[in-house]
């Protein structure tokens, strides 16, 4: 019995130094009743998104470039739920037409940034515009709308006594690179540091900030992957958009920073931890105990990959 004990002391007293240690404090973000305003509504996880949060009785704005989709869309919510909807027609790479949106819109409880492309391609193949399209939409299109949703969202936040919430749609491509993604991961890694660097910005108005990281799934543009990129992504499995509307909604309202939608993606959340903020001591103990296991697994992954790509140059070296 006393070498049990001496066994669970390390253990119980690591969660009770990460229960000081974590940061920022858990909370619970209530979506009913509240403004939630979600960017690429008109389709996809961000139509998903704002048909749940309806559900939950939320009042949702949904804003897309496409003002016909837009209004599909409001009559597939209201059909689904029986919940009217704002639609919002701008382009958010234009910081301008945003703005105007949102002072439309009026302040908003809970931004949810959705919109994003994807057009996978060695780099030295792809166009840089093209480049240049992507990071505008998944990188300049977030900054654009958090700006403009800030002042009201800080406002909006003293006035209730509630916790608002800005909430980032990254990728597992935002996680970890994979041959082919060059552009498309550098615009979703760079949410992870302005994320990182927003929520200290912001806890002092209430506002939490949380990261999604859904994974691949079966878009038009994956007609055009790279062979390897096929080979290596290709055994992921994809999740439907139901699927990741409700992983990212429940993190959401738990205030989390870092919201993983399936298995590999809560593996892939304890890989790259790093500096991240962490308001849960159970999952802070889960990083700290698994951080080497998963390093480990991530050299091997990583040795897979590169022997794939090795092997493919070299067969195709062979046969050119």
């Amino acid at each position: 019995m006393a070498a049990l004990l001496l066994l669970l002391v390390p253990p119980v007293g690591l969660l009770a130094a990460l229960a000081f240690l974590a940061r920022p404090r858990g909370a619970r973000v209530p979506l009913k009743g509240r403004h939630v305003l979600i960017t690429g509504g008109s389709s996809g996880i961000g139509l998903a998104m704002a048909t749940a949060a309806a559900r939950e009785g939320a009042r949702v704005s949904i804003l897309a470039r496409n003002a016909a989709r837009l209004e599909d869309a409001r009559t597939a919510i209201r059909a689904a739920t029986g919940q009217d909807v704002g639609v919002l027609a701008a382009d958010v790479r234009d910081a301008a037409a945003v703005a105007r949106a949102l002072e439309e819109a009026g302040p908003v409880d809970v931004l949810v940034c959705n919109q994003g492309v994807f057009v996978p391609q060695e780099l030295e193949k792809q166009d840089m515009e093209e480049v240049k399209w992507m990071v505008d939409i998944n990188l300049m299109g977030t900054f654009h709308l958090v700006k403009a949703a800030l002042p009201g969202m800080k406002a909006r936040a003293r006035e209730t006594g509630l916790p608002g919430s800005i909430a980032m749609m990254s990728s597992q491509a935002g996680q970890v690179g994979v041959y082919g993604y060059t552009a498309y991961s550098a615009s979703k890694f760079a949410l992870r540091g302005m994320g990182e660097a927003l929520q200290h910005e912001v806890i002092g108005d209430n506002i939490r900030v949380s990261l999604v990281f859904p994974p691949d799934t079966e878009t038009p543009e994956h007609k055009r992957r790279p062979e390897l990129t096929n080979i290596l992504a290709g055994s992921s499995g994809g999740m439907k958009a139901d699927d990741v509307a409700k992983k990212a909604l429940a993190g959401i309202k738990s205030g989390r920073f870092i919201v993983p939608c399936n298995f590999e993606g809560a593996m892939l959340a304890v890989a790259t931890a790093g500096l991240s903020p962490q308001s849960s001591p159970l999952m802070g103990f889960i990083e700290v105990i698994g951080v080497g296991i998963m390093r480990f697994a991530a050299l091997c992954f990583q040795w897979n990959w590169f022997s794939i790509i090795e092997n493919y140059y070299a067969k195709n070296k062979k046969h050119g």
